[in-house]
C-alpha cells in the first residue's frame, strides 16, 4: 500500500467512527479553550478502543505516515500514530525499537495532551531506557514544555513495574516546585505507584517533603494509604 493511500485510509476510518456528541464531550474534558492546556486541539469523537482497532489494522504504516498523523490538529489522528508506534516498539527488533524511540523523542511537540503522553511514554521511553542511562529524563524535567516534563515522570512507570524507584523519586523531588496541575497529578500518580509496591519507600520520600508538596500531588500520592494515615498527612501531623 502506498504511503498516502495508508494515510487516507486511516483518516477515513477515523471519520467514519466519529461521533459529534462525543467530540463535544472530549473537547470539554481535555480543556481546549483559549489559554487552556489543550488549546487548538480538535476532536472527532472517536473513543480509545476504536482508535486501538484502527491502529491494529494499520500497524504496518511507515514512519512517514505516522509523522503526517502526528502533525495533525486532530487529536485522534495523533493518538492512532502513537498507538501504532507503541505496538511497533513492543513487537520490533532492536533496530525497530531504537528507530521508534528516536522518532518519538524528536516529536515531543506533537505529543501534547495528557492521554497521548500517558498511553505512550512508559511503553516507548520507559521501556527503552530500562537498561540504559536515564539522563535524558532528568534533563527533560527542566524543559519549559509541559508535556516534555510530563513524559519525563510518566516514563518512569516502566521502572516502577520492576521495583526500580530511584529515578521516579529523584524526578519527583525535582518537580515538587512545578507550577502546573498536570505535573502535580503525574508526580502524585507515580508516587502512588511506588507506594503500591513499597509503602516504606513512599513514606521515606514523603515525610521530609509533604508539607511543601502541592496539595493535589500529595492527595494523589497518599490515596492508597490507610485512612488514618492519609488524614494525618493532610493535617500535617506526621
Amino acid at each position: 500500500m502506498q504511503d498516502m493511500d495508508r494515510l487516507s485510509d486511516i483518516r477515513r476510518e477515523l471519520r467514519q467512527a466519529a461521533d459529534p456528541a462525543k467530540a463535544r464531550l472530549l473537547a470539554g474534558f481535555f480543556k481546549i479553550g483559549p489559554g487552556e492546556y489543550g488549546a487548538d486541539d480538535r476532536f472527532l469523537g472517536v473513543m480509545v478502543p476504536e482508535s486501538r482497532r484502527i491502529a491494529k489494522r494499520h500497524g504496518g504504516a511507515p514512519l512517514a505516515v505516522l509523522d503526517r498523523l502526528l502533525g495533525s490538529a486532530i487529536h485522534e489522528e495523533r493518538l492512532v500514530a502513537l498507538l501504532i508506534l507503541v505496538d511497533r516498539y513492543a513487537e520490533g527488533d532492536a533496530k525497530t525499537k531504537t528507530d521508534a524511540y528516536r522518532f518519538y523523542v524528536s516529536r515531543f511537540s506533537r505529543i501534547n495532551n495528557w492521554d497521548l503522553v500517558d498511553l505512550s511514554a512508559p511503553r516507548i521511553v520507559g521501556q527503552h531506557l530500562l537498561n540504559r542511562s536515564r539522563t535524558p529524563l532528568h534533563r527533560w524535567t527542566r524543559s519549559r514544555h509541559l508535556w516534555t516534563r510530563r513524559i519525563a515522570v510518566i516514563a518512569t512507570l516502566a521502572f516502577i513495574a520492576h521495583r526500580d524507584f530511584a529515578d521516579t523519586l529523584a524526578i519527583a523531588d525535582r518537580l515538587l516546585a512545578d507550577r502546573h496541575d498536570l505535573i502535580h497529578k503525574a508526580v502524585g500518580w507515580m508516587l502512588r505507584e511506588v507506594g503500591k509496591r513499597s509503602v516504606a519507600e513512599l513514606e521515606s520520600f514523603l515525610k521530609p517533603r509533604y508539607r511543601r508538596m502541592p496539595r493535589t500531588m500529595l492527595r494523589y500520592a497518599i490515596e492508597r494509604l490507610p485512612e488514618r494515615r492519609r488524614i494525618a498527612y493532610l493535617k500535617g501531623k506526621i
